[in-house]
């Protein structure tokens, strides 16, 4: 397995993996598969520039990806976003391999904590992030509409 970075170049790259992620587990994520359909090509090359995406690569596949951004308000947090893990590699370690990621470059940009957050019956995640040190910190909220019953929760993890 390696781990890349994506560059500003790859924008179609991230489509494509982005569009599988959301067609997978439409309800894991705030967008929604049709709204990204949508996105013109310079969009897909802006979220390069503005998201620190890490995509994994198992058997020559992209088989997961991840992305990363400081947080809006707290300026020693990070966000770990859009955390999806093919199922055929679903338990090889690729969601623990991109977590990885984002904490080094957490660590990078200097951050010292990561939030994230999860749906509330999405196990798996949920053992991923607790694995890996993420804590519940008690904000709820759920997703946006049409989904607004699909209630989530924040995690954080010190670095």
């Amino acid at each position: 397995m390696k781990i890349v970075r994506l560059g500003a170049h790859e924008g179609e790259r991230l489509r494509a993996v982005r569009l599988t992620a959301l067609g997978d587990a439409p309800d894991a994520f705030g967008g929604t598969l049709a709204e990204a359909t949508a996105r013109p090509a310079d969009e897909w090359r802006r979220q390069l520039v503005e998201l620190a995406t890490f995509v994994a690569e198992l058997e020559g596949r992209d088989a997961g990806m991840v992305r990363a951004a400081r947080h809006e308000v707290e300026p020693d947090t990070g966000e770990l976003l859009s955390m999806w893990v093919a199922p055929t590699a679903r338990g090889r370690g690729v969601g623990d391999a991109l977590v990885e990621a984002v904490v080094a470059w957490a660590r990078a940009e200097r951050l010292r904590r990561l939030v994230l957050d999860v749906g509330d019956t999405n196990a798996a995640a949920i053992a991923l992030y607790a694995r890996n040190g993420f804590l519940p910190t008690g904000v709820t909220g759920s997703l946006p509409p049409p989904r607004t019953h699909i209630r989530e929760h924040q995690r954080a993890r010190r670095l």
